[in-house]
C-alpha cells in the first residue's frame, strides 16, 4: 500500500495558518512513509470559488515547499459524482426530500422543546410528493450498528447513528455539498489517510457509512486538536495570520513550518532547516488532544534563529540590491526577518536621526568626535575610540558604550560595534557624533 494523503482547500480565500498546519501534517506523514501528497481543490461552490484564489493557494503551497504530487479539482469531476450518486439512489442509500428550511427549523424547535435530539425525521415510504417542487437529497444512515473507528490521535471513537440526522448531500438545484463528493474522491484517488481537524469528527462518522455504501474500505483517520489564537479557532477572518501577511513580513517558510509541525505535540519546537528533517520525526503518537496555541511571536523567534545560520547565497535574491555578502554576514545575527535588512543598510550607509541625549552625554560625544578624528582608521577604530574615551573621561561599561551606540547607529542594540563602525566609516561616524553632540 502506498500511503496517500490529501489537502482539500476551497478556493474561496487565501490560506491561513490553520490550513497550512493541516497541509503540512498531510505532507509530512506522506513524506515520512515514502508516499504521495495530493492537492484537491474543493471548488464545487461556483459562486464563491475563484481562479484567483485557486492560483493563490497553489502559490502559497509552493512558497512553503509543500509541492503536491498531483492536483485535482472537484469542478472537473462532476460526471464521476453523478455516476456514484445514481448507484446510491438505485440502492436506496440516497433519497429525495421536499421540506423547506423553514419547515425543518420549526420541527427542530418542536423536538428541542420536547427534550428530544433535533434529528431529521424520515418520511414514511409512499408519503405524498408535492407538485412542482425540486427535491434535495439525503444519505440514508444505517441505524443497525454503532459507527466506530480507532483514530490515530483521538483513539477509539464511537457514534450512535440514530442520533445523527441523515445528511443532505445534494441541493435542489443539483449542486453538491461537501460530504459525498469528498468520499467519492478519496476512493477514486486511493487516499489511505485523512488528516484533518477535530471539528470534522462527526463528518467522519457519516462518511464512514458512505465508504461502506460505495463498497470501499475507509482510509485511516487522524483528527487533530484545533489550532487557536487568543480567544478561538483560527479562521480566514484573521488576516494577520494569513500567508500573504507572513510572506510580506519576510518570514522564512521553515520558521513557520517548524512551529506548525510541533504545535500540539510532546516534541520540542526547534528551528528546523528542512522539511525532510521535520518528516523524519513526525508521528501522530506525539499528538495530544488539548488545543494548540499559535503565537506569531514564536515564529519570529524561530525565524531569527534560522536567519542567523543562512549563507548569503540562500537569501541574496530576497535582499535589497544594495546588500553585499559582507553586509549580510555582519547583520544576519541581529535581524528577526529579512524585512529588517533595509533599515540596517540605512544605518550602515545612509542618514539617521540624531538621538536626544542629556547634556553630559553630549559633552562626552564631543570628546568622542575629537578623538575619532585624531587617529588612523585603517586599524581597529572602535578599539582606539573606546580606549581613548576611557582614558580621557574615566567612563566604562554602559556609560561608555551606550551613548556611542545611540549616536553612531540610532539603535539601542545591534551587531558588535567593532565591525559596524569600520563599515560606517570615518566621515559618516564623525558626522553622526557631532550631530548627536549638538
Amino acid at each position: 500500500m502506498t500511503v496517500t494523503t490529501r489537502f482539500a482547500p476551497s478556493p474561496t480565500g487565501r490560506l491561513h495558518v490553520g490550513n497550512i498546519r493541516t497541509a503540512l501534517h498531510n505532507f509530512l506523514f506522506a513524506r515520512r512513509h515514502g508516499g504521495r501528497f495530493l492537492l484537491r481543490i474543493d471548488d464545487t461552490d461556483r459562486e464563491r470559488s475563484t481562479p484567483e484564489f485557486d492560483l493563490a493557494i497553489r502559490d502559497d503551497l509552493s512558497w512553503l515547499g509543500l509541492e503536491p504530487d498531483s492536483v485535482d479539482r472537484q469542478s472537473e469531476r462532476f460526471d464521476l459524482y453523478e455516476r456514484e450518486f445514481e448507484r446510491l439512489r438505485a440502492s436506496g442509500r440516497v433519497y429525495a426530500c421536499f421540506e423547506t428550511p423553514e419547515e425543518l427549523e420549526v420541527r427542530r424547535k418542536v423536538l428541542l422543546g420536547r427534550g428530544l435530539p433535533p434529528v431529521y425525521e424520515r418520511k414514511p415510504d409512499g408519503a405524498p410528493v408535492p407538485d412542482g417542487v425540486a427535491p434535495h437529497w439525503r444519505f440514508r444512515l444505517d441505524h443497525d450498528a454503532p459507527i466506530g473507528w480507532t483514530d490515530l490521535i483521538r483513539g477509539p471513537q464511537q457514534f450512535d447513528p440514530k442520533l445523527i440526522s441523515d445528511p443532505v448531500v445534494r441541493r435542489a438545484d443539483g449542486s453538491w455539498l461537501y460530504l459525498l463528493p469528498s468520499v467519492i474522491d478519496d476512493i477514486d484517488l486511493k487516499v489511505t489517510h485523512i488528516v484533518r481537524g477535530e471539528d470534522h469528527v462527526s463528518n467522519s462518522a457519516v462518511q464512514l457509512q458512505m465508504f461502506a455504501a460505495l463498497g470501499a474500505p475507509p482510509p485511516q483517520l487522524a483528527h487533530e486538536a484545533l489550532l487557536v489564537a487568543g480567544d478561538g479557532k483560527l479562521s480566514k477572518r484573521l488576516g494577520s495570520t494569513g500567508v500573504e501577511a507572513i510572506r510580506a513580513a519576510g518570514i522564512e517558510p521553515m520558521a513557520l513550518l517548524s512551529l506548525l509541525a510541533r504545535l500540539g505535540t510532546s516534541q520540542p519546537v526547534e528551528a528546523t532547516p528542512s522539511l525532510d528533517t521535520l518528516a523524519d520525526g513526525f508521528d501522530f503518537a506525539h499528538f495530544g488532544r488539548a488545543p494548540a496555541h499559535f503565537d506569531l511571536a514564536e515564529v519570529e523567534q524561530l525565524n531569527a534563529k534560522l536567519l542567523h545560520h543562512l549563507d548569503y547565497a540562500e537569501v541574496a535574491d530576497r535582499l535589497p540590491p544594495a546588500a553585499s555578502e559582507d553586509d549580510w554576514l555582519l547583520l544576519r545575527g541581529n535581524v528577526a526577518h529579512l524585512g529588517e535588512i533595509a533599515d540596517w543598510l540605512q544605518v550602515l550607509g545612509g542618514d539617521i536621526a540624531a538621538p536626544e541625549l542629556p547634556a553630559d552625554d553630549r559633552d562626552f560625544l564631543r570628546q568622542a568626535a575629537d578623538i575619532a578624528d585624531s587617529f588612523d582608521w585603517s586599524g581597529n577604530p572602535w578599539t582606539q575610540l573606546a580606549e581613548g574615551l576611557k582614558a580621557a573621561t574615566g567612563r566604562k561599561g554602559r556609560a561608555l558604550f551606550h551613548p556611542l551606540r545611540l549616536a553612531l547607529t540610532g539603535r539601542e542594540s545591534g551587531p558588535e560595534m567593532a565591525p559596524l563602525l569600520a563599515r560606517i566609516g570615518k566621515d559618516r561616524a564623525l558626522a553622526r557624533l557631532n550631530a548627536a553632540a549638538a
